[in-house]
């Protein structure tokens, strides 16, 4: 069968399911739990066929769209219907809760195969649906995580291991100047500490005693944040490219992966030393962007810190801030700020930042 031709400039702004501009839609906002794609709705007076009985158009159109969305948790953007089986098994009533669930059960270069299901909150089955979709559009989006602060609940061992590194030459070092300064580079955060008379060879010395003093810290107590692994996995389970940037240096690196099991979670891995500038330069995200061979305009970063946001931004990415370091106030040049990964999941990622 010859594919027909899709316009795939045009936008879904006002779409029937899934848009909350759409003044008479559906307003579907479908979640993704790592498995399958849900979304509720309870239909009204408007959306009847029968008196107090939901019409099937609507039926359908609620299946078709949860359906687009596991595809999407696939890294297929755009598929292309070539043939739909729809059995309606009850009657569905109005004003009651239908809930919608849809999942991939078959994916190749060329073909997706999905199942799906609308159901009532006592699971009685209303719809089942088996689809065939020809493949249009793959995504192209990119996902870039910073580490220390997103992912590694690391910043007690960081500072700690700051404030000894500094006590030793007769610093004292508070925790709210190194929370302004945490996600840069060991060079970039000496620098402002210690002024600009020191030596390379002397900051060197110091990153260096600082940084064993963590790894020493973190190899016993390092714990992932909240919903941070199970959000790379779902991430990477969907076929998108995944990467890491972070400003720590590569031993530290290898430590976290390591302690969290993501030794071969990700596409690529950057640190700091590959670039001459510290974030908030966007040298290392733009680096990032080069070796997964993408246009920084696919990308998308999760950063907690201003310095990343910045250096993201400058990059021309969109950027998700998460709480785990500073309040929101001061993560404001993000796209979307959310307090925990917990409550972040693919589709969010995908469409909503």
């Amino acid at each position: 069968m010859e594919i027909p031709k899709v316009d795939t400039s045009r936008t879904a702004k006002l779409c029937f399911a899934c848009s909350q501009e759409n003044p008479v839609g559906l307003k579907l906002k479908p979640v993704h739990d790592g498995e399958k794609v849900t979304a509720e709705f309870t239909a009204g007076k408007f959306h009847q066929g029968w008196d107090n009985m939901v019409h099937g158009g609507i039926l359908y159109t609620l299946l078709d769209e949860v359906t687009a969305y596991a595809m999407l948790c696939h890294g297929i953007e755009l598929g292309v219907t070539a043939k739909s089986e729809i059995r309606f098994k009850q009657v569905a009533p109005i004003n009651e809760p239908i809930h919608a669930s849809a999942w991939v059960t078959k994916l190749t270069k060329r073909l997706v195969e999905t199942k799906g299901v609308l159901t009532l909150k006592d699971n009685t089955v209303l719809v089942e649906g088996d689809s065939l979709f020809y493949v249009w559009k793959q995504s192209k989006k990119t996902i870039l995580c910073d580490m220390d602060g997103v992912i590694a609940d690391s910043h007690s061992f960081h500072f700690a291991a700051w404030q000894e590194t500094f006590a030793k030459r007769g610093i004292k070092f508070d925790r709210e100047y190194f929370t302004t300064l945490f996600g840069a580079r060991n060079d970039f955060i000496i620098r402002s500490v210690m002024g600009g008379a020191l030596s390379e060879e002397e900051v060197r010395a110091m990153a260096q005693e600082k940084e064993e003093n963590f790894r020493q810290k973190a190899t016993r107590n390092l714990k992932p944040f909240p919903g941070a692994v199970m959000l790379l996995n779902t991430i990477k389970k969907g076929n998108f490219k995944l990467g890491l940037v972070s400003s720590a240096p590569k031993e530290n690196i290898d430590l976290v992966l390591s302690k969290l099991n993501l030794e071969r979670i990700f596409d690529c891995i950057v640190f700091g030393q590959e670039v001459s500038e510290s974030k908030p330069s966007p040298q290392i995200y733009l680096l990032a962007a080069e070796k997964l061979e993408v246009l920084p305009s696919d990308c998308l970063a999760i950063e907690d810190s201003p310095l990343g946001v910045k250096s993201a931004k400058s990059a021309g990415m969109k950027c998700l801030a998460i709480t785990n370091t500073h309040p929101w106030q001061k993560l404001r040049e993000a796209d979307k700020v959310v307090d925990s990964l917990e409550r972040v999941d693919l589709i969010t990622l995908l469409t909503r930042v």
